[in-house]
């Protein structure tokens, strides 16, 4: 054991780790304020449930922008600036999160410009981390061991968000200034950590046969990843496998507790098994998943994903909702790091930011639309529906997968080839 963790250290630069232990810090960070934010909204600022929606609402559309600015200014700006303005601006946002509930004097639509100009903050500052640090990583860590990285940055991340809330409970129970300033905490903290341990990674620019003359690529902006035919067929059927994955978080509670009279408690336990699991299994899963081809990966997460969340539909029994759970996380174990290798593998050196920030921009579209189609089909017809929906979609995608394997393994070898 002791011997396969050396290698296991020793197959990554150290700016590698100096990230991957920083991913601990913060999404610990974030695991103290997050579960607990609609309370501290409710409860602490008297905000309703309408208005604590429309703050949400308007943070992911904050965060839309900030993926696709973010993406660019990765790639024109370098990795580090982006990831210190994201961290420190999260910082500065969730401090003065905290701080709202001393101001007695500030009520009313005063109250509301102040939430919503930290909520512009911290929806600009956190959203543009993912593109900026998924970028570095694939500027230190080679294609072959890609998919490997992002399993670890994703075990670190579930490892603090499996922290984070057992100690951001005990804290706002007593205190919620306490609790938002240790989270501000974190993320400085992790912000001093790439100050003072990281360099910057971006891609220098290309030389002329002259070497003291360097000649910038030409800045296409989006356009080169728009007309990237594999990349936007891939993110499509992504975006079409992460509505129904943004289904865990949304309709999934409501459909379990109104059907079965599932308690907040054992909801909270199978999001702990999700969390344990990827702390456990992600890893050597990846390992595994590194032998064979992205496509077929890609397909093999999805077919998982088709039968765990498809599961729901037919099921009852308290035992088999934690079996379906246990199903579809395997699904996203295969396929989260998969997909941000594949990513990371097609773009060119000097477009990762955007190639990274455009794929982002899935996961916000997918919780904005998956919700939405949730709730509307439980609304309309029976929430049993969402979970057919759920299985018929995927199995579509696994089959877009497999038929997208070939271009997606030519691409692959004609940046290898490249490169």
């Amino acid at each position: 054991m002791i011997e396969q963790v050396r290698t296991t250290w020793e197959e990554y630069p150290r700016q590698f780790w100096t990230l991957i232990f920083g991913a601990l810090i913060n999404s610990t960070g974030g695991g103290l304020i997050w579960p607990f934010f609609s309370l501290y909204l409710t409860r602490r600022l008297n905000f309703s449930m309408t208005e604590v929606g429309i703050i949400f609402a308007a943070f992911a559309v904050v965060s839309v922008v900030s993926q696709v600015a973010g993406g660019a200014l990765v790639d024109r700006l370098g990795r580090k600036p982006i990831m210190l303005f994201s961290l420190f601006g999260e910082a500065v946002g969730i401090m003065a999160m905290g701080l709202i509930s001393s101001l007695d004097s500030v009520t009313g639509l005063v109250l509301l410009a102040f939430i919503a100009v930290i909520v512009l903050l911290l929806g600009l500052a956190g959203s543009a981390f993912g593109p900026a640090v998924n970028a570095m990583v694939a500027d230190l860590v080679d294609g072959q061991k890609r998919a490997q990285a992002y399993g670890l940055l994703r075990v670190m991340h579930n490892l603090g968000i499996a922290i984070g809330p057992a100690i951001g409970g005990f804290i706002a129970t007593r205190s919620y200034l306490v609790l938002f300033t240790v989270a501000a905490l974190s993320s400085a903290v992790y912000g001093l950590i790439i100050t003072l341990f990281t360099r910057e990674t971006k891609p220098k620019v290309a030389m002329t046969s002259d070497a003291s003359v360097t000649v910038a690529p030409k800045d296409e902006g989006f356009g080169r990843v728009l007309h990237d035919q594999v990349f936007m067929l891939f993110c499509g059927l992504s975006l079409l496998s992460q509505i129904v994955y943004s289904q865990m978080n949304t309709t999934l509670p409501v459909y379990l507790n109104k059907g079965f009279g599932l308690s907040e408690q054992w909801y909270g336990l199978l999001m702990s098994l999700n969390a344990a699991m990827v702390v456990l299994f992600q890893f050597p899963i990846t390992r595994f998943t590194d032998r064979y081809a992205r496509g077929a990966m890609m397909a093999l997460g999805v077919a998982f994903y088709a039968v765990g969340f498809g599961m729901f539909g037919f099921i009852s029994a308290l035992l088999l909702f934690f079996l379906a759970q246990a199903v579809w996380t395997v699904g996203e174990m295969i396929a989260v790091p998969v997909s941000q290798a594949f990513v990371a593998d097609i773009a060119p050196e000097t477009m990762r930011g955007r190639y990274m920030g455009a794929f982002g921009l899935n996961w916000a579209i997918a919780y904005g639309l998956g919700p939405l189609l949730g709730g509307a089909t439980m609304d309309k017809l029976d929430g049993h529906y969402i979970w057919y929906g759920a299985f018929a979609i995927n199995a579509l995608v696994m089959l877009g997968f497999l038929a997208l394997g070939s271009p997606m393994k030519r691409r692959i070898a004609k940046v290898m080839v490249k490169t």
